[in-house]
């Protein structure tokens, strides 16, 4: 299957590797950690880390004890999983594929955990998101467990609205757009508004989910509100507001009135 050129050629200019490591996408790192712990199985279970990219949560899976899978259609991507793989060579990543997830080139019932980390972002169509959500399951063993990430409808309107954006005419476009139908298109070539990608409602993230034949667990707020914090390094840097941050945001993840408003949610599922 074709992927998107303008989602390649972004990703060929966009320092993916080391986002998580910077600034509030820590918390989505830390945040999405702490889901995965809670819903994967115990190691040594077999894991697709599919969009995986540079290989940062495959690299922290595997050396938890997980037999990890990458599959990314960038290849500078599995590239760089490689490099961070080889410096933990008593923990490696088991295998590295360049491919995409709606055509898993992999045996039906082969994984524990699949992952969706950045697939359904960059699927701009309902059927292409499906057919990645069905390739989950037909490669998941009877009670595998799915953990799927997406972008909230609302993140770049809380974003224009906590960075001052919307004086940007351009940008306060892309907002009325991705508000109206989800669809986050970027003309102006700055990498800092992201690249074309799907907004999901949180409803219809766990609909999508059970359209694919997945039972649809529950939805999480990875980061909830927290990612609107105005001195957010002040807090993450200090210990004692680290914890509480990451409590309070514990106790709103699963509250359907907030959801919306988390930049990334996660959709747990199983395939029964």
């Amino acid at each position: 299957m074709q992927f998107s050129g303008e989602i390649l050629s972004f990703y060929k200019n966009y320092d993916e590797s080391n986002r998580l490591a910077a600034g509030v996408f820590q918390l989505e790192y830390a945040r999405t950690q702490e889901i995965l712990l809670r819903a994967l199985p115990p190691p040594p279970a077999v894991i697709l880390d599919a969009g995986g990219g540079p290989g940062v949560y495959s690299c922290w899976l595997a050396q938890r004890g997980y037999e990890v899978h990458l599959l990314d259609p960038v290849p500078s991507h599995l590239e760089q999983a490689r490099e961070r793989s080889a410096q933990q060579p008593e923990h490696p990543v088991a295998g590295f594929t360049l491919g995409e997830a709606r055509q898993l080139d992999f045996a039906d019932d082969r994984f524990d955990t699949v992952l969706l980390m950045g697939p359904l972002y960059h699927l701009l169509e309902r059927e292409d998101r499906i057919q990645a959500l069905r390739e989950a399951r037909r490669v998941l063993r009877p009670g595998g467990v799915l953990c799927a990430a997406a972008i909230s409808r609302f993140a770049s309107a809380c974003d224009g609205l906590f960075q001052n954006l919307l004086g940007d005419a351009s940008f306060a476009a892309i907002v009325q757009n991705d508000l109206r139908d989800g669809r986050h298109r970027n003309p102006t070539g700055n990498l800092m508004y992201f690249t074309e990608s799907y907004f999901h409602r949180p409803e219809e993230l766990a609909e999508e989910i059970t359209a694919a034949g997945l039972q649809h667990e529950q939805t999480l707020a990875i980061e909830s509100i927290g990612w609107l914090l105005q001195n957010f390094e002040e807090w993450w840097n200090e210990e004692a507001r680290r914890g509480q941050l990451l409590e309070i945001i514990r106790r709103l993840e699963s509250a359907p009135s907030l959801l919306g408003a988390s930049a990334h949610l996660m959709g747990l599922a199983q395939k029964r």
